[in-house]
């Protein structure tokens, strides 16, 4: 199939390329805007609690504001740290009334809060609308904006300092940041892609022609990605939005570079251009597309996810990797054939025979002492597999957020002095058939102030009908909190359902109550994505080897692998860096990277070592040469896949950091713990019954030369070794 796919586009490589063009532009010229969502609530099933009470909230208080609104407070604190005097307090109220009567587009009032109990900390609540509309959101941080402009000139000369914390504040601060950081993020990518593929070709063109082609892919995949999600209806959250770009820089150098090793060995071994390029599509397709597949099928396991946040996620990653794949086996190898040899321009390397060096002395010490090498790789991964125990799960995006900021600032200056969930109230909604009695409600006012970690609960709010009542009830601890996340999860919905006065129905919603039922949703995700990506990995694996036992400890150490990576990035964080948890996406990301990737340099290794069997060589030999010829390729490809990931640890979002590290360095242990000495070691040592029940490692005949019409060099046997 490679072969006649190879013959076609080398052969017709100007035909190849125009009709790429054509259908990319058509994609991209029909396709709709990409949906994007940025609120988590959004992604949980309406069977949770936390969604039931939104959707109450959003039924019965519907002429309300404040049910479309989030707050914004403006912090307010003497610069010498003292008490707040009675002129203090003053002015703060004079600046409550400035602000309203400026009638800020988005402003529908500005109250002044009475003082916190140290006496040190005020505040003026400003609600601004917010319901995720990006119109509406556009105007509140315009709106907060003005607000700063006006209490600056406001204070000037007074005793006070200020600050807006809230949702809108943070996004305004983080605004110019995120875009820096995104920019910075391509920059320090394509500059890395492009300096390691100088190291290893020492070819401007070899370097530049990944960067070319995957910009060329970004542009399609997005597209089909827009139509698909139309056509399913499929959201996708925009806080992954780097996670794209740097998977497909990253998968996509991956499989260029497989197709420019193989080139420029078959050019060594004196084939045409032409002949090299049909070779090497046939030799790296079926390892390039069994490895695709599996990373294809990893990320669509992904639309079993009950958070509909990794569902669109799935889809997204899955649609970029098969655009690259069907790239990499098309357009690649038309342009390459094109160019020729002059991709290796000025180098004069792939005239020369390859130094085996430091791999060929790897590779010969795995053969010789397989049992050491197993048993050295295998501590290594499963020594940092066990601190994986040690995994807590951390939903505060605000902590996650640069802090030094002024809304951060801001926000740590409230909670010293106010209780830490007054920006994010857990709510409280008390649903009845007929009109609430209101003695009732005070009642369960007192109880609800007397629950665990309840710092305020503030007055009932009804409802029309007054059928229901909403309280919003003030955590002691961050809303964000691991701590405030188990409180609501457990003693305190447990507690609020049980004090329910009679007759009623009471639900528990608000941010906290959200993150409670993420972490349950994502538990179960885990529990259920996991097993069938394995079990459909595997198949995939026993296709391409038309084997039992090779695929199952493939995949054994593969999640060995993602088990290893847990555990560093909990030894990082957690341990080193005393972080109180790791982001609760992290488990899935890993999973989606460690497992997929993993399975992909594994592919390549066993593809090689079941052709060094079928060459004739006993196992440890295979193993030996494997690694020789395969190591390099696998190394490289890591490297760059490690380093585009690792580029993320650059972010100030502590999230995107801990991924981009998680990722570089289960990458790394993939290609330079797995595939270089525990796969090898095993299958070294299973000998032929890695392939049972097949022969797929019997040595072969070599078939004679076939008929070319660009055959103009030396033909090298399909079975020789390369």
């Amino acid at each position: 199939m490679f072969a006649r796919l190879g013959r076609v586009v080398v052969k017709h490589p100007v035909w190849t390329i125009l009709a790429w063009l054509v259908v990319a532009g058509a994609l991209i010229a029909l396709a709709p805007s990409l949906k994007t969502k940025s609120d988590q609530q959004d992604f949980l099933p309406t069977k949770y609690e936390s969604i039931q009470a939104a959707k109450l909230a959003e039924k019965a208080f519907a002429n309300k504001d404040d049910q479309k609104t989030t707050p914004a407070m403006i912090v307010f604190k003497r610069s010498d740290g003292g008490k707040l005097q009675p002129a203090d307090t003053a002015k703060i109220k004079q600046v409550a009334q400035d602000v309203q009567a400026k009638h800020i587009p988005g402003v529908t009032a500005a109250q002044a809060m009475p003082a916190s109990a140290n006496g040190k900390i005020q505040v003026i609540a400003v609600p601004l609308r917010n319901d995720f509309d990006q119109k509406i959101r556009k105007q509140g941080m315009e709106a907060v904006k003005q607000i700063r402009t006006e209490t600056t000139a406001q204070l000037r000369g007074s005793p006070l300092s200020y600050g807006v914390a809230g949702d809108l504040a943070s996004q305004v601060d983080n605004e110019k940041s995120d875009s820096s950081t995104m920019a910075m993020i391509g920059i320090a990518t394509i500059a890395l892609i492009v300096i390691l593929l100088g190291i290893i070709f020492r070819a401007p063109l070899a370097a530049l022609l990944p960067i070319i082609m995957i910009g060329l892919v970004s542009a399609v995949s997005n597209a089909v990605t827009a139509i698909v999600g139309n056509a399913f209806n499929l959201n996708f959250d925009k806080g992954f939005n780097e996670i794209i770009v740097v998977v497909l820089y990253g998968i996509g150098t991956d499989y260029i570079l497989f197709l420019l090793f193989r080139y420029r060995e078959r050019l060594r071994l004196g084939e045409d251009k032409k002949t090299a390029m049909i070779t090497a599509v046939e030799r790296v397709g079926e390892a390039i597309a069994s490895a695709a597949g599996a990373v294809i099928v990893a990320f669509l396991v992904l639309l079993l996810a009950s958070f509909k946040a990794f569902g669109g996620l799935g889809p997204q990653l899955a649609i970029a990797v098969a655009v690259m794949f069907v790239t990499s086996m098309t357009l690649v190898p038309a342009v390459i054939s094109l160019i020729g040899t002059a991709v290796f321009w000025p180098s004069k390397s792939w005239k020369k025979q390859a130094r085996t060096g430091l791999w060929a002395k790897l590779g010969n010490g795995v053969g010789r002492r397989p049992v050491v090498a197993l048993v050295a790789s295998g501590i290594v991964l499963i020594a940092l597999a066990v601190s994986a125990l040690g995994f807590k799960a951390d939903y505060d995006f605000e902590g996650s957020s640069p802090q030094n900021t002024e809304s951060a600032k801001a926000m740590k200056d409230l909670r010293s002095g106010l209780p830490a969930g007054i920006l994010n109230p857990t709510e409280v909604y008390v649903q009845s058939s007929s009109p609430l009695d209101k003695p009732a409600l005070t009642a369960y006012q007192a109880k609800l102030k007397t629950m665990p970690g309840v710092g305020e609960v503030r007055p009932p709010q009804l409802n029309g009908d007054q059928t229901v009542a909403k309280y919003d009830v003030l955590l002691t601890k961050n809303p964000s909190s691991n701590e405030a996340i188990s409180l609501v999860k457990g003693p305190f919905r447990n507690a609020a359902h049980e004090a329910a006065p009679s007759g009623t129905k009471v639900l528990v919603g608000g941010t906290t109550a959200v993150f409670a039922d993420i972490n349950k949703i994502n538990n179960r995700d885990l529990s259920v994505i996991l097993p069938v990506a394995v079990a459909l990995i595997g198949i995939i694996l026993m296709l391409l080897l038309r084997s039992l036992v090779a695929p199952i400890y493939l995949v054994g150490a593969v999640l060995l692998g993602y088990a290893a990576t847990l555990g560093a990035s909990v030894l990082l964080f957690q341990n080193i860096e005393n972080k109180p948890g790791l982001m609760f996406q992290l488990p899935i990301i890993l999973y989606l990277f460690v497992l997929a990737i993993g399975t992909d340099y594994n592919i390549l290794m066993i593809a090689r070592l079941r052709e060094e069997a079928r060459e004739g060589h006993d196992p440890r030999r295979g193993a030996a040469l494997g690694i020789q010829h395969a190591g390099p390729t696998v190394a490289a490809a890591g490297v760059i896949l490690a380093g585009t990931f690792g580029v993320l640890v650059l972010s100030p979002q502590s999230m995107t950091a801990q991924i981009g590290f998680g990722v570089a360095i289960g990458i790394l242990l993939s290609a330079f713990v797995m595939s270089a000495f525990f796969v090898p070691a095993l299958t070294a040592l299973l000998g032929h019954k890695a392939w049972w029940p097949g022969r797929t490692d019997a040595k072969r005949a070599v078939p004679p030369p076939p008929q070319d019409p660009y055959a103009d060099a030396p033909y090298a046997p399909t079975g020789s070794r390369y």
